[in-house]
């Protein structure tokens, strides 16, 4: 069982932002590029960069440099790892599909060849060159570290579960050393500048040196709001906009942690009527003796943990496993199993750069209140309004000691360039809330449309079941016809997306 919640799956401005922090259509955006003729010099991917799935063969990869800081675009350079999947058909391509998979911290090299394998469309493939991407930071690009122990490794991004101010007050000296080892970590040089802005500007980079004039792009979950930060930068080099399970307008700031409680909430009752109706895993027949069956077993494992999974794990684990709809047999197997007092097993901690990178991007995207009583009193409001997760993430992390070293404010989202932004959403994300969504939703105005899907998980294309928004997202990747207004996609439990149809 994982001892940390997944940062992948986990994983979230038009004219605005400029380094000055001027709008865009006053000033050139810093790291605007035009198209130049293909600079990537494309071979094989390294073993470990690529899936293992039947299109890993013609996934091709590269390298490209980009500025570190760019308020000083000859500077000091950065490597950004880059992979295609090609066209197939060069009489049907429009031209280059971005992509991100989420995090902040997820790799996306692979992603191209995991789409495919997942059912990517084959009208979508066609279409486009499939371009993935290892953000500045991460994994294959210039890579960065906080020096994390295995121990600190297992903790993750997810503090305890606070119960108490006393708690909270426990916390803040670990979220404390966090930041303290990534602030004096042999990358530091790359704090202030590992931001969703810049990885937005090296997406530029990426398509000015494919030779595209224009980049269409999907992303998912904090990958939404990579695009929203793209689209917003660069709002006429954007082609045609996907953004699936969306972060608010604000990105992974605070508001939106401490919206996963919302998420946990909006979420469980699927699992709770699912678990209800098999009454072979003994949790409970009514959703509501399955809800009180969570209480009990976090209550229990808080006070004699089993196997090592105590409360606070309890907790992450069943939140992650609410992501996916076809975890829920795992999920109630393994309540069931802790409710018999067996242990379960443990696969290793999430991965350095992994969690490293994600704190890099979240912390230095938004400013996170400093004082510890601000985490006290946002625990104890979350603990009443969310009480399944609202205690964890109502907690300190370490963002709230993160170095005053940031070199631009956040990119602020808004309605100002072309209307050429589909958002797909499911109505009950745990990752991703609704409620956040629709924040995103209200700040692009007449930018964006909607389409919201009736149905449970976090990530809708290409892999839901809802063929009313998978088709919606296909038909504006393909073809560019995007519904005229907000979609709305009713429950279709028994249709299934068919594979590169």
């Amino acid at each position: 069982m994982r001892k940390t919640l997944s940062l992948a799956l986990a994983a979230t401005a038009v004219a605005a932002a400029a380094i000055s922090g001027a709008s865009a259509t006053a000033t050139a955006t810093p790291g605007t590029v035009t198209a130049t003729p293909d600079s990537l010099r494309w071979g094989p991917c390294p073993q470990k960069a690529a899936s293992q799935n039947a299109d890993t063969p013609r996934l091709e990869c590269a390298t490209l440099d980009v500025p570190l800081d760019y308020r000083d675009p000859d500077g000091r350079q950065i490597e950004i790892a880059v992979s295609r999947l090609a066209s197939k058909d060069p009489s049907k391509r429009r031209g280059v599909l971005l992509t991100n998979p989420g995090g902040p911290g997820a790799s996306g090299i692979a992603y191209p060849a995991q789409l495919a394998d997942a059912g990517l469309p084959k009208d979508v493939l066609d279409s486009y060159d499939v371009i993935g991407f290892d953000p500045r930071g991460v994994g294959r690009s210039t890579p960065v570290t906080c020096d994390l122990t295995p121990q600190q490794q297992a903790r993750g991004n997810f503090p305890p579960y606070a119960h108490t101010a006393a708690d909270v007050a426990k916390e803040a000296p670990y979220a404390r050393t966090i930041a303290e080892q990534c602030a004096t970590s042999r990358t530091a040089w790359m704090l202030p500048h590992t931001t969703t802005a810049n990885t937005a500007r090296d997406m530029d980079r990426i398509r000015a040196a494919l030779g595209e004039p224009k980049a269409s792009y999907f992303g998912t979950s904090y990958g939404s709001y990579l695009g929203a930060v793209y689209t917003t930068l660069f709002p006429e080099r954007g082609d045609r906009i996907v953004l699936d399970s969306n972060l608010g307008p604000g990105g992974y700031a605070l508001a939106s942690f401490r919206l996963l409680g919302r998420g946990m909430e909006d979420r469980f009752p699927d699992f709770a009527a699912y678990a209800a109706t098999h009454p072979e895993y003994g949790l409970g027949t009514t959703p509501k003796q399955v809800t009180a069956k969570f209480f009990e077993l976090a209550k229990r494992l808080d006070a004699e943990p089993v196997g090592g999974i105590d409360g606070k794990l309890f907790r992450g684990v069943t939140f992650e496993r609410l992501y996916v709809e076809g975890l829920m047999p795992q999920l109630a197997e393994e309540w069931q199993a802790l409710d018999k007092g067996k242990p379960l097993p443990t696969p290793p901690p999430t991965s350095e750069n992994l969690l490293a990178s994600h704190f890099y991007v979240t912390c230095g995207d938004s400013r996170w209140p400093g004082k510890v009583r601000d985490y006290q009193r946002n625990a104890a409001i979350d603990r009443l309004k969310y009480p399944m997760l609202g205690g964890t993430t109502g907690n300190i992390k370490p963002c709230a000691y993160w170095p005053d070293s940031r070199v631009e404010s956040p990119v602020r989202i808004g309605d100002r360039g072309p209307s050429n932004v589909l958002m797909v959403q499911n109505e009950r994300d745990p990752g991703t809330p609704l409620s956040g969504a629709m924040q995103l939703r209200r700040a692009f105005g007449d930018r964006a449309t909607m389409v919201t899907a009736d149905q449970g998980g976090h990530g809708v294309y290409p892999f839901g079941r809802n063929m009313c928004a998978n088709n919606a997202v296909t038909a504006f990747l393909a073809d560019g016809q995007r519904p005229a207004e907000d979609l709305a996609c009713a429950v279709e439990p028994n249709k299934l997306v068919e594979p590169n149809k």
